[in-house]
């Protein structure tokens, strides 16, 4: 399976930070804690070169907790401030401006021997599609300030959002780089819903999440549907779709809907919390 998808918009999306960049003090980047590396865009680092960064680690209560603290300390140890959140309850977004304000205190402390006093700190929110951008920035502002939607995609301009005196921030669409060069990482973001799934093959993504999960969370599958985990990926999901009654005519197992439900089921927490990438 071949994947790439990047949208026009995004093209203009980059040339767009690539012309704001001087403005902004840091750049706060969403990943996605389930898979941190594969949902972090290579192109930001190239682009906030020079300014101060935050990573936060969004739908940490989706993600494996040993996981996401090892992701944390990995991250810090490449000298980014790093904070683990989920912007859609809430949880960690009260540290974030303590976070900010400290990732910036080198350009406060200018600012104040300026005579520069009460300047808000610009920040650049960054991060691919689907990975809850808008939701934290909603969360996070305490009103709906901007579109929010649970597919790829929805925010397609710019738009500066003053949260309280001390922050604003500048909101840029969710980017992908124009390809992939390690289909693991398409697969991957694909799994975890950062692709739209109409341009997806559901069953290839299936077979290869059944394979990851039988060997890093062994007894996830059989928990789930009571059924034995075998090595065939196909074998795996005709037995899925048997016990739950996916069925198409004739009593054949329909493994495209086994397959569905099984992304769903990763995707819903109903598997547990589970990363798909861990730190070398």
């Amino acid at each position: 399976m071949n994947i790439q998808w990047y949208p026009g918009h995004m093209t203009k999306a980059r040339r767009m930070m690539q012309e704001d960049i001087k403005l902004i003090d840091i750049v706060i980047e969403l990943v996605d804690a389930r898979l941190p590396l594969a949902s972090k865009n290579p192109d930001i680092d190239e682009l906030a070169k020079g300014k101060a960064r935050l990573i936060l680690l969004n739908k940490a209560d989706m993600a494996d907790m040993k996981y996401t603290k090892l992701w944390e300390d990995y991250f810090k140890n490449q000298g980014f401030f790093v904070l683990q959140i989920n912007a859609r309850t809430g949880a960690g977004m009260k540290a974030v401006t303590g976070v900010i304000n400290e990732a910036c205190k080198e350009k406060i402390e200018r600012d104040r021997k300026r005579g520069i006093k009460n300047r808000p700190i610009r920040a650049m929110i960054v991060g691919i599609p689907n990975v809850g951008k808008s939701t934290f920035i909603n969360s996070y502002a305490g009103k709906a300030c901007t579109k929010t939607g649970n597919k790829p995609g929805v925010t397609k301009g710019k738009q500066w959002i003053k949260l309280n005196r001390n922050v604003e921030l500048l909101d840029t669409p969710g980017i992908l780089w124009p390809k992939f060069e390690d289909q693991t990482v398409g697969i991957k973001l694909a799994i975890s819903g950062s692709i739209k799934d109409d341009i997806l093959n559901i069953t290839e993504l299936a077979l290869k999440l059944a394979d990851y999960l039988r060997v890093n969370y062994p007894g996830a599958m059989a928990a789930r549907y009571q059924i034995e985990e075998k090595e065939d990926g196909v074998a795996l999901l005709s037995d899925i779709a048997i016990a739950k009654c996916c069925l198409v005519k004739g009593g054949q197992p329909d493994l495209d809907k086994a397959a569905a439900m099984l992304i769903d089921d990763f995707r819903s927490l109903r598997l547990g919390r589970i990363t798909l990438e861990q730190p070398e």
